[in-house]
């Protein structure tokens, strides 16, 4: 098999212009949600009653929800029509809502604000079936896991700049909500004119016949996504990866307040470094894959997640007494890089776990009912997401502490690890010889 850089694919018509979009449309989102966030909590603005807390607890589940609802319709839609012009229709529905964000914005009208956020996860569900749909289409099987990885990454470097930027632009006090509303606009209009270029893709079933019924379609495109074991399996690894994922970062705000006594940047410096080590891994599968599609490195990331959030648990005990409030006061004590370092390759595994699957069901699956199997996944992703959210809450408010927790999820992961051997030996069959 020839050799491949996955960075060539950046200079290429058939995935630049994809790329590009598709991390302006993350690098938007979370500039949108962090913002949002940011100013209510900042500025004691509630909106029914709610407080800043419970805000955001609404703003996620408002997010998220659209991804159980609609992406059963998604993947049909996305199955049915030529996927550039459905890119493109999508991106121009994203400038829509990114005026009226920012019509709410300049005029403080922040109630409205919660239902754009479920329109722009609505947005972000007719997308993601497309997205991962479209590689296999123009990419080659060894350009697969290259592929994804770039979109993995991508797709973490811009939550990371959007945490930044949207933190910067709702923090600001000289120009009040204008530097928020110019940035969503004006990174809305330049998703849309990437989406342009991207060269047409055809419908790999135009002959299907919508069944706009979510209660009667999202149970079918569930039941004919298990009809390959393997698939499924994939399925059930990508959604774990994103209960892991969910579970720690929704608890790292909290970390850094009870435990090393920060604040808002110390948070976002461990947010970010856990998406660096996301986008770090991703990028790695290419070579410890050798240009295949190959699960047999889905064990190594597997055990260091298991091995790393054990080791968050022990590096991050004990209280710190002294208040922390800069990155170089953070840095200063050695015991904190440890912290840095466990979630760096946390999130490295979490990429080296997850990158391999996706390119598994765009590589097995049926391609004519890719996009609906990849929105069968997008729901049951959604489910295992709001699924870490209700472990959290309840696990805490029985009494366990936030690093307990950690080692809990530690402990299920292993859990994990033995019931994906046990349907399935491949993963170490392949591993093994990975090894050899």
């Amino acid at each position: 098999m020839s050799k491949f850089n996955q960075f060539t694919l950046l200079k290429q018509v058939r995935f630049a212009p994809f790329f590009s979009t598709q991390f302006l449309g993350a690098f938007n989102d979370n500039i949108f949600r962090n913002g949002l966030i940011i100013l209510l909590t900042f500025k004691g603005i509630e909106i029914f009653g709610l407080n800043a807390s419970q805000i955001a607890n609404v703003a996620g589940a408002l997010f998220i929800l659209p991804y159980f609802l609609f992406s059963a319709i998604a993947g049909q839609l996305a199955d049915k029509y030529e996927k550039s012009l459905l890119i493109r229709s999508v991106k121009l529905l994203e400038i829509g809502l990114m005026l009226f964000a920012a019509i709410s914005l300049i005029t403080k009208n922040y109630s409205s604000l919660l239902f754009i956020l479920f329109l722009m996860g609505f947005q972000s569900s007719l997308f993601g079936p497309v997205k991962y749909a479209y590689i296999p289409q123009k990419l080659n099987t060894n350009e697969l896991i290259g592929g994804n990885a770039l979109v993995e990454s991508g797709t973490y470097i811009a939550i990371i700049l959007g945490l930044v930027i949207g933190g910067l632009a709702a923090s600001s006090s000289q120009y009040g909500n204008y530097p928020l509303a110019v940035w969503l606009v004006s990174i809305s209009i330049l998703g849309y004119i990437s989406s342009r270029k991207i060269p047409l893709t055809k419908a790999t079933d135009p002959g299907l016949k919508i069944n706009w019924n979510i209660f009667s379609e999202i149970p079918r495109i569930i039941k004919y996504s298990k009809k390959d074991k393997e698939v499924f399996l994939c399925i059930i690894g990508i959604s774990w990866f994103w209960f892991y994922a969910s579970a720690i970062t929704l608890q790292i705000p909290a970390l850094t307040l009870n435990t090393i006594n920060g604040n808002e940047t110390i948070t976002t410096l461990l947010l970010a470094t856990f998406a660096i080590g996301i986008g770090i891994g991703s990028l790695a599968c290419e070579k410890l894959s050798k240009n295949r599609v190959e699960i047999g490195i889905v064990p190594i990331g597997a055990i260091g997640l298991t091995v790393f959030v054990l080791d968050l648990y022990f590096s991050a005990s004990g209280n710190n007494q002294v208040q922390i409030t800069t990155v170089i006061d953070f840095i200063d004590q050695p015991r904190h890089w440890r912290i840095i370092f466990d979630l760096i390759m946390i999130g490295a595994c979490g990429g080296i776990f997850s990158v391999p699957f996706y390119a598994k069901i765009q590589k097995e699956a049926d391609t004519q009912y890719l996009s609906r199997i990849i929105a069968a996944n997008n729901i049951l992703n959604a489910i295992f997401m709001v699924s870490a959210s209700l472990l959290a809450i309840t696990t805490l408010s029985l009494g366990l502490t936030i690093l307990e927790f950690f080692a809990l999820l530690s402990a299920l992961n292993i859990i994990l690890m033995i019931y994906m051997h046990n349907q399935s030996k491949e993963f170490i069959k392949k591993f093994t010889r990975l090894l050899k």
